[in-house]
């Protein structure tokens, strides 16, 4: 089974990767992602020359983000600009102008978190995904960590875990997440979520875990962002934001995305229980639910006479 779906853009990798490189190799990667198609068609030394700086520079950069050199990087992004141009009638990208009427503010939402879902999935490590999923199929007890919009992220992820009887927690404040964090063990999971993979609280409660000898999960955008460094197993996403979106749209559904994939893997590995739990979840709330008619008017009460 391969890792990776083949057609993961380079142009994905080289924003995930961004923070991690070298200030010369982030320049280079800027005039690539300025105008990728133009870079297609350049050659390494005029490349070097926008970017200010060297042909072996350029080529340290190809291998940065997995590309081996700079003939493969112009092949691949050809071919991903022409994936583009396919789509382009949908593109209506992803910035939000102040005079945009609100139909061109709802087309720009819901195209950039489609692709942010579709993205996510073409760089998603499905090897990585795997061992996730058997890390938290097999778990003692889950933690979950997340602070400001990853909390809700966090909340779902146990909510869901939580229906199928796994023994989950989400945890945003940073002293329950540190002392929770200190009491896990061999055979749990500490699950964290960070867009950044920079939020101090997150990456301090995900050290704690693995120093207390749990099994240790980040979830961020960035997979060589800090969290990392203290994670056995990185998820990533490939969410961009943009004006009035930082932090806490794209990335939101993004984040979502993985996790129902993991929450589906872990209730195949035990799907009897998992369904046997699912049912008696729905039926312990359909009382707290309006019955309704197929033509959607609200059904009358049985009034027990």
């Amino acid at each position: 089974m391969p890792t990776q779906h083949t057609e993961s853009s380079p142009l994905v990798r080289i924003r995930s990767l961004l923070p991690g490189l070298a200030r010369a190799e982030q320049r280079v990667a800027k005039v690539v992602l300025d105008s990728p198609s133009t870079v297609a068609r350049r050659s390494i030394t005029e490349v070097a020359e926008a970017a200010g700086t060297s042909e072996t520079t350029v080529t340290r950069f190809c291998k940065a983000i997995g590309v081996g050199g700079y003939p493969e990087l112009r092949i691949a992004l050809a071919a991903d600009t022409a994936r583009s141009e396919a789509r382009a009638e949908r593109d209506l990208g992803g910035e939000i102008g102040p005079d945009d009427d609100l139909a061109s503010v709802v087309g720009k939402v819901t195209f950039a978190d489609a692709r942010a879902v579709e993205e996510t999935s073409s760089q998603l490590d499905i090897a990585v995904l795997e061992k996730v999923v058997d890390a938290v199929a097999g778990a003692g007890r889950v933690d979950v960590y997340g602070v400001g919009a990853s909390a809700f992220v966090a909340a779902d992820l146990q909510q869901k875990l939580h229906r199928i009887g796994r023994v989950s927690f989400a945890w945003s404040d940073t002293h329950i997440m540190l002392t929770s964090a200190a009491v896990l063990g061999k055979g749990d999971v500490a699950f964290a979520i960070s867009h950044t993979g920079a939020t101090v609280d997150t990456v301090e409660a995900l050290r704690e875990a693995r120093r207390a000898g749990a099994t240790t999960v980040a979830l961020t955008n960035f997979p060589t962002a800090p969290i990392s460094e203290v994670a056995d197993l990185v998820l990533t996403t490939a969410a961009r934001e943009t004006t009035f979106r930082s932090g806490a749209m794209a990335s939101r559904i993004a984040q979502l995305t993985v996790i129902d994939c993991l929450f589906i893997g872990v209730a195949q590995r035990h799907l009897t229980e998992s369904m046997k739990a699912l049912d008696e979840t729905r039926d312990a709330v359909g009382s707290h639910r309006l019955e309704t008619r197929h033509d959607g008017r609200r059904k009358a009460r049985e009034t027990g006479k």
